[in-house]
């Protein structure tokens, strides 16, 4: 994995490049004007990596993001000097790590434009805060003040404390001019040899550790396998950028899917929807002409119930007239003449007589009855046998010159002469009675 550099010039690399072999639980550095956390920090990868130490910043605002971040180290807000006591410092709140206590610094800044706000702080000796907070080794010690590293370098007893590593800002503020020549003397008179300078710091190595010098003479590169951060979080915003996208892209075929889906759906629903118009048209038209036909059922149906009333008053209005016809005299008057008409058309019909007295002659029971009769009454006998005679000849012709009412002139003659003798018979035993 590549080392990510946080520094603002790759300090950390030469450190890492001199430093990494000792064991994470081991390191410890000091980072004199820490200023963030993350930002331009010389220790942040050190931090990452497991590695402890202390953080020295004056300005409250930047002390709490350690507190928030560094949790394994000691944080302080103070100023480190050549004396505890206080100092006043000079800061530009718009540009940030440009607070110092030097009075020359902030006139500069001031001349270029930048509001300068003044402020009291801590000031606390580093050989007061080793002895305080360090209990090992010191691997390496950045100090980047704004011109104050002289007074920082007064307050530390290299004696009892040996830091393998320094590292210190050698150029005035926001400057290429090298400034390293008012202090460097309080360094190489320490036991520490020069490194290295990268154009903003210059490095210098314990005498004990002189085997570290190897491991500086060039700058940062290729073969250190580092990436800067925020080419790191650029990468990484990029990833995740092309993850969100993959994501958005499964999302947008999932959503293309869905909405295909949806689509066929909403075809189907609306095939579905004319099939149930039509169904509904249909149904209408159907009640439509439902309605007609009760329509027309209850008009003739009000026409059966009229013609039905006129019906009964014209039965109502016959039965009166024939209960009034039959009630009338000339009714009760004309029976007898009626029924003569009824038997004379029954005697009109062909061959009625003689298929009558055959069926009576054919009856074992009708002859058992007549047979007696005949016995007892001679004349009745006699008669009878004529009757079945005549019946069963041809129909004769009536005498010329007899009269033949108007009412048997359809008889024949035999038949006529039949009743004339059941006349005769009856008028006989009439008057022997």
């Amino acid at each position: 994995m590549s080392f990510i550099s946080y520094a603002q010039n790759n300090e950390d690399v030469l450190l890492w490049r001199a430093l990494g072999h000792v064991a994470p639980a081991d390191g410890f550095y000091i980072d004199v004007g820490a200023n963030d956390p993350v930002e331009h920090s010389v220790t942040k990868a050190f931090y990452d990596a497991g590695w402890r130490g202390i953080n020295i910043e004056p300005l409250p605002v930047h002390i709490a993001a350690f507190d928030e971040q560094r949790r394994r180290d000691v944080n302080l807000a103070i100023a480190a000097g050549s004396t505890d006591g206080s100092l006043t410092l000079y800061d530009v709140p718009a540009v940030r790590g440009w607070a110092s206590p030097e009075p020359e610094v902030a006139a500069l800044h001031r001349a270029e434009g930048h509001a300068v706000a003044e402020l009291t702080v801590p000031v606390r000796t580093l050989a007061a805060v080793c002895a305080e907070h360090v209990t090992g080794p010191i691997h390496f010690l950045k100090i980047d003040v704004e011109g104050f590293e002289g007074e920082v370098l007064r307050g530390m007893d290299f004696t009892r404390w040996r830091p393998w590593v320094l590292v210190i800002e050698a150029t005035l503020p926001n400057s290429r001019t090298t400034n390293h020549d008012t202090w460097e003397h309080l360094v190489t008179g320490q036991g520490y040899r020069f490194a290295w300078f990268d154009g903003l710091n210059r490095y210098y190595v314990a005498a004990e550790q002189a085997a570290l010098l190897d491991r500086f003479g060039i700058q940062p590169n290729v073969f250190d396998d580092y990436i800067p951060y925020h080419l790191d979080r650029a990468w990484d915003a990029t990833r995740r950028t092309e993850e969100a996208l993959q994501a958005s892209d499964r999302h947008l075929r999932r959503a293309r899917t869905d909405l295909d889906d949806t689509l066929r759906r909403a075809d189907a629903l609306e095939h579905e929807k004319q099939a149930v118009q039509a169904e509904v048209a249909q149904a209408q038209a159907d009640i439509a002409e439902a309605q007609a036909e009760i329509a027309r059922l209850r008009h003739d149906l009000q026409q059966a119930v009229t013609s039905g009333q006129q019906v009964t008053l014209w039965a109502q209005d016959l039965e009166q007239r024939l209960v009034a016809a039959m009630n009338s005299t000339s009714w009760k008057v004309t029976r007898p003449l009626r029924q003569a008409g009824t038997v004379v058309g029954m005697l009109r019909r062909p061959n009625l007589m003689r298929r009558a007295i055959g069926r009576v002659t054919s009856s074992n029971r009708m002859r058992r009855t007549l047979i007696p009769l005949m016995l007892r009454y001679p004349l009745l006998g006699k008669g009878m046998s004529r009757v079945l005679r005549t019946v069963k000849q041809q129909p004769e012709q009536a005498p010329e010159g007899v009269p033949v009412p108007d009412e048997l002139k359809g008889l024949p003659a035999s038949v006529r002469s039949v009743l004339a003798d059941l006349r005769g018979i009856r008028n006989k035993q009439q008057a022997d009675n």
